[in-house]
């Protein structure tokens, strides 16, 4: 099988994301040219960062495209951190600034909390919502790492596949067709988020 695609547009870690997905037995190349975007049987697009300077980016490298098409041409698709945030439709960092419109929704900043440090940064915990392929093997209060202060808000509950306790129950992965994103970081993740990685090349092989 060829090659995963971890889009590079400028911002993230993608060379940790490249290395996790290694480890689990995948190849992966980080890219920006839309060629070997298209020609992956997945793509991941990763990000950390402010939501306007990566659609800012996406947009200056022309990936904007690349990255809807192969979502709509229904090849599996993983976004990680920012790279789920920029699926939906709109951001209030700095905002509103516009999203990828591929999942209904908007981003919102954690409430102010005297008790919780903004950004949320750290390990939590994963109430699976609905049991999906990517989750397999992952007990519910599952422990995960987080780094963000804020958080995507599906216009559609259906969407979620897991929710996280910080101050609020936030969507901490959505899931839709080919879609599946998360808001916190597999690749720092220790097994649990391996095993989430494993899960999506088993996605992506069942699909080649």
């Amino acid at each position: 099988m060829q090659p995963l695609a971890v889009v590079d547009y400028g911002m993230g870690n993608l060379r940790s994301v490249q290395k996790a997905l290694e480890r689990v037995g995948q190849a992966a190349e980080v890219t920006r040219d839309p060629e070997r975007i298209a020609a992956a049987p997945g793509v991941v697009l990763p990000g950390v960062g402010a939501f306007g300077a990566c659609m800012a980016n996406l947009r200056a490298l022309g990936l904007l495209e690349p990255v809807r098409r192969a979502i709509t041409a229904n090849r599996p698709f993983l976004g990680i951190c920012l790279g789920m945030q920029l699926l939906f439709d709109e951001s209030e960092e700095f905002g509103p600034i516009e999203g990828l419109h591929v999942l209904p929704g908007r981003v919102v900043r954690f409430p102010a909390d005297a008790e919780r440090k903004v950004p949320h940064m750290g390990w939590n915990t994963l109430r699976i919502a609905r049991r999906v392929p990517h989750l397999a093997g992952i007990a519910d209060g599952s422990h995960v790492y987080f780094v963000h202060s804020y958080y995507p808000v599906p216009a559609d509950p259906a969407l979620v596949a897991t929710a996280t306790p910080y101050g609020v129950e936030f969507a901490s992965s959505v899931v839709r067709d080919n879609v599946f994103a998360c808001q916190f970081h597999p690749e720092k993740s220790q097994a649990v988020g391996l095993r989430l990685l494993e899960n999506f090349v088993a996605v992506v092989r069942g699909r080649a």
